[in-house]
């Protein structure tokens, strides 16, 4: 979400619009994504569903495919800080990985500690399956590392397992990069990667995105993520239409070829995302500065922080309205409404004073790597 990413080639305007582009749509999907949570945990939303049902049954149940946005920009994201054009080859795998460690692993830490401290005073207050026992060593040990779906451990916040598959994702691209980079033919060499990319974009979506058993790990989703790495390369000005049209091609067809086998919403929002990137990265929309356009960045740089702690807070909200407050739908929808706006606050707090210094104090040789998206407890 925040973050620095390696400069492209092209002009300043370009990569104005296409950070306009993103912080819009993040803007977007980052508020869906938290009401889902307050609408899909907790006996507020429970309460005041009676108000809105169908409002409160869209946040439930297809607000959290707002999820793939993320994934899209993370690997649209990705491809600009890791090959901005294309071409396979990584000097220093290890250290690239590692840098995109510390830039998520420290804060996400931190507010699995205020989950902690969350379920403990919630568990004070209400009984729901949302509070978490008091964890282990072993599991708040596999969190650290960001293994703690594929270990088998239960997730302490609703956040958890994005930033796991985020790093998996970026750490896989890395990857592919540096492999093919040892073994790539110079007549290969400007195709190479978009051909790999298409590839493992098509087994994800025709194979491993059509099993739940693989939604712990990268080849799930990144189906999603290899649509933004093909929509950067695919939006480069630098390159000839013939290009273009190809890499669109390599973008279109696994996408759609996997809907006409088994159509998947998240997919198609999926697809519709990557276009969006392709078209407005290239055109003159949204190129001018103004308030609009500076909120909508400040909106994207604290979107990880309200991310990180939007679920605690929303649990102790939840147990305080379950505990103190009148339990009629319209005080209960007020919770909701607080629980929102606590998030927001806090996580503009939380990115201020928590994020950002954690950022300056990892950072490897002074260089930093940008933060891919957002959080959802149940996967898609």
């Amino acid at each position: 979400m925040s973050g620095t990413v390696a400069v492209a080639p092209g002009s300043a305007g370009a990569q104005d619009k296409q950070y306009v582009l993103i912080n819009l749509l993040k803007a977007v999907a980052a508020q869906l994504i938290v009401l889902h949570h307050l609408a899909f945990y907790g006996p507020m939303a429970d309460h005041a569903r009676v108000l809105a049902p169908g409002v409160f049954d869209f946040l439930a149940d297809d607000a959290r495919i707002a999820v793939q946005v993320f994934l899209v920009i993370g690997g649209f994201l990705a491809a600009k800080s890791l090959s901005p054009r294309g071409l396979p080859g990584m000097a220093h795998p290890f250290q690239t990985i590692y840098r995109r460690y510390v830039k998520l692993a420290p804060p996400f830490l931190v507010a699995m500690l205020l989950a902690i401290g969350a379920s403990a005073l919630a568990s004070m207050w209400m009984t729901h399956p949302s509070i978490s026992a008091p964890p282990s060593f072993a599991q708040l040990s596999a969190h650290a590392l960001l293994l703690h779906d594929v270990l088998g451990y239960e997730a302490l916040s609703a956040g958890a397992w994005y930033v796991a598959i985020d790093f998996q994702l970026y750490a896989l691209m890395t990857v592919l990069l540096w492999s093919c980079g040892r073994v790539a033919f110079s007549r290969l060499k400007s195709w190479l990667m978009p051909v790999v990319v298409m590839a493992a974009v098509s087994s994800s979506l025709f194979v491993f995105n059509r099993d739940a058993d693989w939604d712990i790990s990268a080849f799930y989703f990144f189906g999603s993520y290899g649509l933004g790495v093909l929509a950067w390369w695919a939006s480069d000005t630098q390159r000839s239409s013939r290009a273009v049209t190809i890499l669109l091609g390599m973008l279109l067809i696994p996408a759609l070829a996997a809907l006409a086998v088994d159509f998947r919403v998240r997919i198609a929002l999926a697809l519709v995302v990557a276009c969006l990137l392709c078209m407005f990265g290239r055109a003159s929309l949204f190129a001018s500065r103004s308030v609009g356009t500076s909120f909508l960045r400040f909106a994207g740089n604290v979107s990880y922080s309200v991310f990180l702690v939007h679920f605690p807070i929303c649990l102790v909200m939840n147990a305080v309205f379950a505990r103190f407050i009148n339990l009629q739908p319209a005080w209960q929808a007020l919770g909701v409404a607080m629980a929102w706006a606590t998030s927001m606050v806090v996580g503009v707090f939380f990115h201020r004073w928590v994020e950002r210094p954690l950022g300056r104090l990892f950072v490897f040789h002074g260089k930093t790597v940008a933060v891919g998206t957002l959080a959802l407890k149940e996967k898609m």
